[in-house]
């Protein structure tokens, strides 16, 4: 019987393996099967990959008995991860959450919303989760649900695709708890300083614009801790490697980061604690064709609650006291 410590830790491990390679790995598996006398086995996914093409647009296929795994429990002990609700979400109503910072992997997302590690799908690690009764689905990177087998995996954890056709079938549905982490690739390149937090939402409409058109409550979430737990490792403007970091992310849409990680183990985050904070719902009005100036108006209303809600808990989190949220 492994300690405790061991089985949290493989516990992360094989969850920044699945990040890192499930996909690439899944790809390779279903060349061999075809190369074997396996081969029938891969045609006729494929045939299934095919016909169900467009499915992720669809929303996920939630599996809560892939959600309520007892290694999530392992993954949220390891940190540990703690959820701060600060106002009740009514689950008759779906809303639109939005969360920061992105960091390398979105750990404190993940642990809190996706897995029911703290509860989320009335899992064991917690009472009622970050959002009791409703349907968390986190919108990441398209270009994932092409890969085969990840593609069924992904959707079954609840993820989706950040594509405005799939966030506005899920959004439509009542219940539903939508997550985009806004910050995306960008951030994830520059972090900025894990004491001093940082995100980039100037310019960031595309989800104000989503949450009028729907009348859908926006609601802010921070994770204090997220930046620590894998320290992000900068490159010099200029250099050739921040170029080619800047190449490969315009070429791809993600950000190929750099990181330290526990004792020099890569696949291993640093055990710091992770805070997220799930703040109170912003009502929004519904505007089907929202103007500009609804938008910005309702972007600097957003701006102004998540700097509030980052300075009233950053002491909880170790940070200084009245710390101010920086916003490019």
């Amino acid at each position: 019987m492994l300690p405790p410590e061991w089985v949290r830790a493989l516990s992360v491990v094989q969850w920044m393996w699945t990040f890192l390679f499930l996909g690439p790995s899944a790809v390779l598996l279903m060349v061999a099967l075809l190369c074997s006398r396996l081969w029938l086995l891969a045609v006729l996914y494929y045939g299934w990959w095919l016909w169900d093409w467009h499915g992720p647009e669809r929303g996920p296929r939630h599996n809560r008995w892939v959600r309520n795994w007892k290694m999530w429990e392992h993954f949220c002990d390891y940190f540990p991860i703690t959820v701060v609700r600060t106002a009740p979400l009514p689950p008759h109503r779906s809303y639109l959450l939005a969360a920061h910072p992105h960091g390398i992997a979105c750990i404190g997302i993940f642990g809190a919303f996706v897995s029911g590690g703290r509860g989320a799908w009335g899992g064991r690690g917690g009472s009622g989760g970050p959002c009791p009764g409703l349907k968390p689905t986190l919108a990441v990177l398209g270009g994932l649900f092409r890969l085969p087998l990840y593609r069924e995996y992904a959707m079954a954890a609840g993820l989706c695709p950040v594509s405005r056709p799939c966030l506005q079938r899920v959004l439509s549905q009542p219940g539903q708890a939508l997550l985009i982490v806004v910050g995306g690739a960008a951030e994830a390149l520059d972090p900025g300083d894990p004491e001093c937090p940082r995100v980039t939402l100037k310019g960031r409409f595309g989800f104000v614009r989503m949450a009028l058109r729907y009348g859908t409550p926006l609601v802010p979430v921070f994770v204090f801790g997220e930046l620590q737990a894998l320290p992000h490792i900068s490159f010099p403007e200029g250099s050739r490697l921040r170029r080619l970091q800047r190449a490969l992310k315009a070429l791809l849409g993600f950000a190929p980061c750099v990181w330290r990680g526990r004792g020099g183990l890569p696949l291993l985050p640093h055990a710091v604690p992770l805070t997220v904070v799930v703040g109170a719902p912003l009502e929004v009005p519904r505007l089907p064709r929202p103007p500009p100036s609804a938008v910005r108006r309702l972007h600097g209303r957003y701006v102004r609650e998540l700097r509030r809600l980052v300075r009233r808990h950053a002491p909880g989190a170790g940070l200084p006291e009245g710390g101010n949220l920086s916003v490019i």
